[in-house]
């Protein structure tokens, strides 16, 4: 999930792509934000998986943090830009930035890259900033 303001992004490992995994990670997302000052998520913007679209755990829990769903038109993922550019850079940078000796210790590094991608890693988009300081100067 990424602030479409700040940048500010969360992931996790997840065994599935079911609407009750999407729907547990979405809040322990706005509890993520949350904790780092984004306490307000207006809209949840995702594609038109079945997990996001047919699933009553995933629409509650978007109730839940007090959005609203919208919807990419299909076959149109550049009007998810920023999510499509994070999952290529999450790709590049962290999934295959080296010769992992399992998946499980991959995994292992994702709450680590997470974290530098937020408070290390400067944006263009930002000024060169971090999505954390860009989250703390709003």
């Amino acid at each position: 999930m990424v602030d479409d303001c700040s940048r500010l992004s969360y992931s996790e490992a997840l065994p599935d792509e079911t609407g009750p995994t999407c729907a547990g990670f979405l809040a322990r997302a706005a509890v993520y934000f949350a904790e780092h000052g984004i306490d307000r998520i207006e809209r949840v913007m995702t594609d038109n998986a079945l997990a996001y679209k047919n699933s009553q755990a995933f629409k509650a829990a978007v109730a839940a943090v007090g959005a609203r769903q919208k919807f990419i038109r299909p076959h149109c993922p550049w009007q998810n830009g920023k999510v499509e550019r994070y999952n290529r850079t999450l790709a590049q940078e962290w999934a295959y930035s080296q010769a992992w000796a399992s998946n499980a210790e991959r995994t292992d590094g994702l709450a680590r890259w997470v974290h530098e991608y937020n408070t290390e890693r400067g944006h263009t988009a930002l000024g060169g900033k971090t999505p954390a300081q860009r989250v703390s100067s709003t």
